[in-house]
């Protein structure tokens, strides 16, 4: 058995298996956040796939009964939102859904029409609709949603776009769904928080919203349309990263500009604030890299704490700096999620 042979998906990691996976398919089409279809000239199609498994990407307490984080319906509005984040990152828009449920034979009739519940919440809330899909047994739940969305073939939002000069743009806070995370695991911190502070960070975490907003917006604001970007659903310095990767670029970050919510900011040191903002995930807002201007148009027009937080430079590297901390050095920006813990 050769060397390869024995290696693991641990061994390899996230990043290291796709890249082994992507020689199966098409070429030109994966790499993003979803793959785009051409299917006219002023139509195209975007597919896009997402996997959550109890234990992993929610805790209602049948996989870890002492660990509940999230209620059947946010289960339900969690999944379809990350596979809607993915379309917002693309520039699409959202039009339907398909489920495959797995399901222990021990599972509750009512939990699943609770978790249909919650996919029918936030289609409905997006204006897309549940086209079927699938159930078998398995002895975890497993929840792989389908979604399909439509796009004009000349405002695709692609991570390799990137270009020397661009700024980078985040389109919300960072860190909520962390902090959320943090409250509901463990609940004594609660008292930490005054109760608007504890409803507002939990919330982010149980019901993120994708922005598909932002995307008229882009329309507008930049009719020659030209933007990198993807969603910051595994952390905004692996978004940062991502797209330079992508586009053969460097970055420069001023972490002292990071939409880090009040709350957050009160309850935290800076370090521990700077460190889930950008490697606590989760937060689904849309990291994008375009030029100055339309940057500045789109910071004044969103009407949320969408804010330019650095720029895209020639150098290979991603360099992150702020007067907040106590070191006040440089920072590697290579961590951010990774399944099988790399």
């Amino acid at each position: 058995m050769t060397s390869e042979a024995k290696l693991t998906v641990a061994d390899i990691g996230e990043q290291g298996l796709l890249a082994k996976l992507h020689r199966f398919c098409s070429a030109n089409i994966v790499g993003d956040d979803a793959a785009v279809i051409n299917w006219s000239s002023d139509h195209s199609l975007v597919v896009t796939t997402d996997v959550l498994v109890d234990g992993v990407h929610f805790s209602d307490g049948m996989a870890q009964p002492n660990v509940h984080t999230t209620t059947p319906e946010d289960v339900g509005w969690r999944a379809v939102a990350a596979n809607l984040s993915d379309l917002a990152a693309m520039g699409a828009t959202p039009c339907g859904i398909t489920v495959g449920l797995s399901l222990p034979k021990t599972v509750p009739v009512g939990w699943v029409e609770r978790l249909y519940q919650g996919l029918s919440e936030c289609l409905e809330a997006y204006e897309a609709v549940l086209w079927g899909g699938d159930v078998t047994c398995s002895s975890l739940v497993t929840i792989a949603i389908s979604a399909i969305g439509k796009i004009d073939p000349q405002r695709v939002i692609r991570r390799q776009d990137a270009k020397v000069g661009d700024v980078i743009l985040v389109t919300g806070e960072h860190g909520l769904s962390r902090a959320g995370l943090e409250l509901l695991l463990h609940p004594q911190r609660q008292s930490e928080l005054d109760a608007v502070s504890c409803e507002h960070l939990i919330h982010a975490h149980q019901r993120p919203q994708p922005r598909l907003d932002i995307l008229p917006l882009l329309w507008e604001i930049l009719p020659e349309f030209r933007v990198a970007g993807m969603d910051s659903s595994d952390g905004l310095a692996d978004a940062i990263l991502q797209i330079c990767r992508a586009s053969g670029v460097g970055a420069k970050v001023d972490l002292d500009l990071l939409p880090i919510p009040p709350a957050l900011s009160q309850w935290v040191s800076p370090e521990q604030a700077i460190e889930w903002a950008l490697y606590g995930g989760e937060d689904f807002e849309l990291v994008l890299a375009l030029p100055r201007e339309a940057a500045k148009q789109l910071e004044q027009k969103s009407g949320n704490p969408t804010r330019i937080i650095g720029e895209i430079t020639s150098q290979p590297q991603v360099e992150a700096k702020s007067s907040l901390l106590s070191h006040n050095s440089t920072l590697n920006l290579s961590q951010g999620f990774q399944h099988w813990g790399l």
